[in-house]
């Protein structure tokens, strides 16, 4: 299994990100969380297989119909325990 930590930037806050990224991570099968940042941001951890992954980053670069990602920093991540769901932090 692998992870990544993707910051997303752009209008990404209160356009439902968050509920759109867990409804495709349950459906794609990838574990972790996404939350909000204080600098507008929208912060994920993923774990799962990369194929998995790779069609989970595609969609973090579209996301909800009103949102507008301007860029997906995306790094390799090392979790300090091991995800069981997706959550909304």
């Amino acid at each position: 299994m692998n992870s990544l930590h993707l910051i997303i930037s752009g209008r990404v806050q209160g356009v439902y990100f968050r509920a759109y990224t867990q409804k495709q991570a349950v459906k794609l099968g990838v574990f972790g969380f996404v939350r909000n940042t204080a600098e507008g941001c929208v912060e994920v951890v993923a774990c799962a297989k990369q194929a998995q992954l790779d069609k989970f980053v595609d969609y973090c670069h579209k996301g909800p119909l009103m949102a507008k990602v301007k860029q997906v920093l995306v790094t390799e991540y090392t979790p300090s325990k091991p995800f069981t769901a997706f959550e909304i932090h």
